[in-house]
Protein backbone atom coordinates (compact mmCIF):
# COMPACT_ATOMS: atom_id res chain seq x y z
CA UNK A 1 0.00 0.00 0.00
CA UNK A 2 1.46 3.33 -1.07
CA UNK A 3 1.97 6.37 1.14
CA UNK A 4 -0.45 9.15 0.21
CA UNK A 5 0.49 12.82 0.27
CA UNK A 6 -2.24 15.46 0.07
CA UNK A 7 -1.76 17.68 -3.01
CA UNK A 8 -1.10 21.35 -2.39
CA UNK A 9 -3.73 22.54 -4.89
CA UNK A 10 -6.04 21.51 -7.73
CA UNK A 11 -3.31 21.59 -10.35
CA UNK A 12 -1.14 19.19 -8.39
CA UNK A 13 -4.13 16.92 -7.72
CA UNK A 14 -4.89 16.67 -11.45
CA UNK A 15 -1.24 15.94 -12.16
CA UNK A 16 -1.36 13.11 -9.62
CA UNK A 17 -4.51 11.75 -11.28
CA UNK A 18 -2.81 11.85 -14.68
CA UNK A 19 0.21 9.94 -13.37
CA UNK A 20 -1.77 7.30 -11.48
CA UNK A 21 -4.35 6.78 -14.24
CA UNK A 22 -1.66 5.25 -16.41
CA UNK A 23 -1.21 2.51 -13.83
CA UNK A 24 -4.83 1.29 -13.84
CA UNK A 25 -5.05 -2.38 -14.89
CA UNK A 26 -8.05 -3.07 -17.12
CA UNK A 27 -7.04 -6.44 -18.60
CA UNK A 28 -7.88 -8.70 -15.65
CA UNK A 29 -11.23 -10.42 -15.12
CA UNK A 30 -10.96 -10.15 -11.35
CA UNK A 31 -11.93 -12.65 -8.64
CA UNK A 32 -14.96 -14.84 -9.37
CA UNK A 33 -18.18 -13.58 -7.73
CA UNK A 34 -19.12 -15.40 -4.54
CA UNK A 35 -15.56 -16.44 -3.69
CA UNK A 36 -13.05 -15.19 -1.14
CA UNK A 37 -13.52 -11.94 0.72
CA UNK A 38 -15.09 -8.66 -0.35
CA UNK A 39 -14.74 -5.36 1.48
CA UNK A 40 -17.04 -2.36 1.39
CA UNK A 41 -15.67 1.12 2.08
CA UNK A 42 -17.62 4.31 2.68
CA UNK A 43 -17.16 7.72 4.30
CA UNK A 44 -19.28 10.25 6.18
CA UNK A 45 -18.55 13.93 6.79
CA UNK A 46 -19.29 16.60 9.35
CA UNK A 47 -18.70 19.70 7.22
CA UNK A 48 -19.00 22.15 10.11
CA UNK A 49 -16.11 20.51 11.96
CA UNK A 50 -14.18 19.28 8.88
CA UNK A 51 -14.28 15.71 10.19
CA UNK A 52 -14.36 12.67 7.91
CA UNK A 53 -15.03 9.13 9.11
CA UNK A 54 -14.28 6.06 7.00
CA UNK A 55 -15.35 2.46 7.46
CA UNK A 56 -14.15 -0.80 5.94
CA UNK A 57 -16.34 -3.90 6.37
CA UNK A 58 -15.08 -7.31 5.21
CA UNK A 59 -17.69 -9.91 4.19
CA UNK A 60 -17.44 -13.54 3.23
CA UNK A 61 -18.37 -13.30 -0.44
CA UNK A 62 -20.32 -16.58 -0.37
CA UNK A 63 -22.44 -15.98 2.75
CA UNK A 64 -22.22 -12.17 3.15
CA UNK A 65 -21.38 -12.71 6.83
CA UNK A 66 -19.19 -10.02 8.42
CA UNK A 67 -15.61 -11.25 8.86
CA UNK A 68 -13.92 -8.04 10.05
CA UNK A 69 -14.51 -4.31 10.25
CA UNK A 70 -12.58 -1.15 11.09
CA UNK A 71 -13.07 2.62 11.15
CA UNK A 72 -10.82 5.65 11.01
CA UNK A 73 -11.54 9.32 11.70
CA UNK A 74 -9.57 12.35 10.55
CA UNK A 75 -9.68 15.91 9.31
CA UNK A 76 -10.74 16.74 5.77
CA UNK A 77 -7.41 17.58 4.16
CA UNK A 78 -8.51 18.74 0.69
CA UNK A 79 -11.31 21.10 -0.42
CA UNK A 80 -14.37 19.89 -2.28
CA UNK A 81 -13.65 20.06 -6.01
CA UNK A 82 -15.81 18.12 -8.50
CA UNK A 83 -13.75 15.29 -9.97
CA UNK A 84 -11.17 15.39 -7.15
CA UNK A 85 -13.26 13.87 -4.37
CA UNK A 86 -10.83 10.99 -3.86
CA UNK A 87 -8.25 13.33 -2.33
CA UNK A 88 -10.70 14.16 0.48
CA UNK A 89 -11.44 10.52 1.26
CA UNK A 90 -8.49 8.29 0.47
CA UNK A 91 -6.21 9.05 3.49
CA UNK A 92 -8.93 8.06 5.97
CA UNK A 93 -10.15 5.12 3.87
CA UNK A 94 -6.58 3.78 3.76
CA UNK A 95 -6.33 4.14 7.54
CA UNK A 96 -9.49 2.05 7.97
CA UNK A 97 -8.25 -0.58 5.51
CA UNK A 98 -4.92 -0.68 7.32
CA UNK A 99 -6.66 -1.53 10.60
CA UNK A 100 -8.26 -4.68 9.20
CA UNK A 101 -6.93 -8.06 10.26
CA UNK A 102 -8.62 -9.89 7.38
CA UNK A 103 -8.91 -9.29 3.67
CA UNK A 104 -9.65 -7.10 1.99
CA UNK A 105 -9.95 -9.13 -1.22
CA UNK A 106 -12.15 -7.28 -3.70
CA UNK A 107 -12.96 -3.73 -2.57
CA UNK A 108 -16.32 -2.11 -3.37
CA UNK A 109 -16.55 1.69 -3.27
CA UNK A 110 -19.67 3.80 -2.97
CA UNK A 111 -18.56 5.84 -5.98
CA UNK A 112 -16.96 5.67 -9.40
CA UNK A 113 -14.01 4.19 -11.23
CA UNK A 114 -13.88 4.69 -15.00
CA UNK A 115 -17.21 6.52 -14.78
CA UNK A 116 -15.42 9.78 -14.01
CA UNK A 117 -14.69 12.85 -16.19
CA UNK A 118 -10.97 12.04 -16.08
CA UNK A 119 -11.58 8.25 -16.05
CA UNK A 120 -10.04 8.02 -12.59
CA UNK A 121 -12.57 8.06 -9.78
CA UNK A 122 -12.18 6.86 -6.21
CA UNK A 123 -12.39 3.16 -7.14
CA UNK A 124 -9.54 3.49 -9.64
CA UNK A 125 -7.45 5.66 -7.30
CA UNK A 126 -7.91 3.25 -4.41
CA UNK A 127 -7.08 0.27 -6.59
CA UNK A 128 -3.82 1.74 -7.85
CA UNK A 129 -2.54 2.78 -4.42
CA UNK A 130 -3.54 -0.50 -2.70
CA UNK A 131 -2.95 -2.93 -5.57
CA UNK A 132 -6.27 -4.67 -4.84
CA UNK A 133 -9.11 -5.26 -7.31
CA UNK A 134 -11.70 -2.50 -6.83
CA UNK A 135 -15.10 -1.68 -8.33
CA UNK A 136 -17.35 1.35 -7.98
CA UNK A 137 -21.09 1.04 -7.35
CA UNK A 138 -22.74 4.47 -7.31
CA UNK A 139 -26.24 5.70 -6.57
CA UNK A 140 -26.44 8.08 -9.55
CA UNK A 141 -24.91 8.33 -13.05
CA UNK A 142 -22.75 11.41 -12.30
CA UNK A 143 -22.38 13.30 -15.61
CA UNK A 144 -23.05 10.33 -17.91
CA UNK A 145 -26.12 9.21 -19.86
CA UNK A 146 -27.91 5.87 -20.15
CA UNK A 147 -31.07 4.29 -21.48
CA UNK A 148 -33.21 2.79 -18.72
CA UNK A 149 -32.41 -0.92 -18.39
CA UNK A 150 -35.18 -3.51 -18.38
CA UNK A 151 -37.28 -3.76 -15.22
CA UNK A 152 -36.02 -7.22 -14.17
CA UNK A 153 -33.24 -7.86 -11.71
CA UNK A 154 -29.98 -8.24 -13.63
CA UNK A 155 -31.03 -6.10 -16.59
CA UNK A 156 -28.45 -3.49 -17.55
CA UNK A 157 -27.64 -0.79 -20.10
CA UNK A 158 -24.42 1.03 -21.02
CA UNK A 159 -23.40 4.15 -19.09
CA UNK A 160 -22.08 6.42 -21.82
CA UNK A 161 -19.78 9.42 -22.08
CA UNK A 162 -20.51 12.19 -24.59
CA UNK A 163 -18.19 10.55 -27.13
CA UNK A 164 -20.04 7.24 -26.86
CA UNK A 165 -17.45 5.47 -24.69
CA UNK A 166 -18.99 2.92 -22.32
CA UNK A 167 -17.65 3.90 -18.89
CA UNK A 168 -19.92 1.62 -16.84
CA UNK A 169 -23.38 0.11 -16.70
CA UNK A 170 -26.73 0.97 -15.20
CA UNK A 171 -27.63 -2.26 -13.40
CA UNK A 172 -31.03 -3.25 -12.02
CA UNK A 173 -30.49 -5.00 -8.68
CA UNK A 174 -34.19 -5.14 -7.74
CA UNK A 175 -37.17 -5.52 -10.02
CA UNK A 176 -38.90 -2.20 -10.64
CA UNK A 177 -36.39 -0.24 -8.52
CA UNK A 178 -34.05 2.34 -10.05
CA UNK A 179 -30.64 0.97 -11.04
CA UNK A 180 -27.21 1.39 -9.52
CA UNK A 181 -24.24 2.47 -11.63
CA UNK A 182 -21.32 0.07 -11.82
CA UNK A 183 -17.88 0.97 -13.12
CA UNK A 184 -14.47 -0.67 -13.19
CA UNK A 185 -11.86 0.59 -10.77
CA UNK A 186 -8.78 -1.62 -11.06
CA UNK A 187 -8.03 -5.27 -11.93
CA UNK A 188 -11.69 -6.23 -12.61
CA UNK A 189 -13.61 -6.22 -15.88
CA UNK A 190 -17.07 -4.69 -16.21
CA UNK A 191 -19.00 -7.95 -16.59
CA UNK A 192 -17.40 -9.34 -13.43
CA UNK A 193 -18.05 -6.08 -11.57
CA UNK A 194 -21.75 -6.32 -12.42
CA UNK A 195 -21.87 -9.99 -11.40
CA UNK A 196 -20.29 -9.14 -8.04
CA UNK A 197 -22.79 -6.34 -7.53
CA UNK A 198 -25.74 -8.68 -8.09
CA UNK A 199 -24.31 -11.29 -5.69
CA UNK A 200 -23.81 -8.57 -3.06
CA UNK A 201 -27.34 -7.19 -3.40
CA UNK A 202 -29.69 -10.14 -2.82
CA UNK A 203 -32.38 -8.15 -0.98
CA UNK A 204 -31.83 -4.41 -1.45
CA UNK A 205 -30.92 -1.96 -4.18
CA UNK A 206 -27.43 -1.34 -2.78
CA UNK A 207 -24.78 -4.01 -2.14
CA UNK A 208 -24.46 -5.30 1.42
CA UNK A 209 -20.88 -4.04 1.39
CA UNK A 210 -22.09 -0.47 0.91
CA UNK A 211 -25.03 -0.76 3.30
CA UNK A 212 -22.88 -2.04 6.15
CA UNK A 213 -19.96 0.33 5.56
CA UNK A 214 -22.40 3.27 5.37
CA UNK A 215 -23.94 2.39 8.74
CA UNK A 216 -20.55 1.89 10.36
CA UNK A 217 -18.97 5.13 9.12
CA UNK A 218 -22.02 7.11 10.26
CA UNK A 219 -21.70 5.57 13.70
CA UNK A 220 -17.98 6.43 13.77
CA UNK A 221 -18.77 10.01 12.75
CA UNK A 222 -21.33 10.39 15.55
CA UNK A 223 -18.77 9.13 18.05
CA UNK A 224 -16.09 11.46 16.67
CA UNK A 225 -18.36 14.50 16.90
CA UNK A 226 -19.31 13.59 20.47
CA UNK A 227 -15.64 13.03 21.30
CA UNK A 228 -14.66 16.44 19.96
CA UNK A 229 -17.57 18.12 21.72
CA UNK A 230 -16.25 16.58 24.93
CA UNK A 231 -12.80 18.05 24.39
CA UNK A 232 -11.14 15.24 22.46
CA UNK A 233 -9.66 15.32 18.95
CA UNK A 234 -10.40 13.74 15.60
CA UNK A 235 -6.97 14.06 13.97
CA UNK A 236 -6.14 11.60 11.21
CA UNK A 237 -4.10 8.71 12.50
CA UNK A 238 -5.09 9.33 16.14
CA UNK A 239 -8.35 7.44 16.11
CA UNK A 240 -8.43 4.15 14.23
CA UNK A 241 -10.60 1.30 15.46
CA UNK A 242 -10.62 -2.32 14.40
CA UNK A 243 -11.89 -5.58 15.81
Amino acid sequence: METIRTPADEAEARAVQDELRGRVVLGEAGPPPGTGLVTGVDVAYDDERDIVAAAAVVLDAATLAVVDEATAVGRVAFPYVPGLLAFREIPTVLAALGALTAGPGLIVCDGYGRAHPRRFGLASHLGVVTGHPVIGVAKNPFTFSYAPPGARRGDSSPLLADDGEEVGRALRTREGVKPVFVSVGHRVDLATACAHTLRLAPDYRLPETTRRADALCREALREAVAREAGGGTADAGNWVRGN
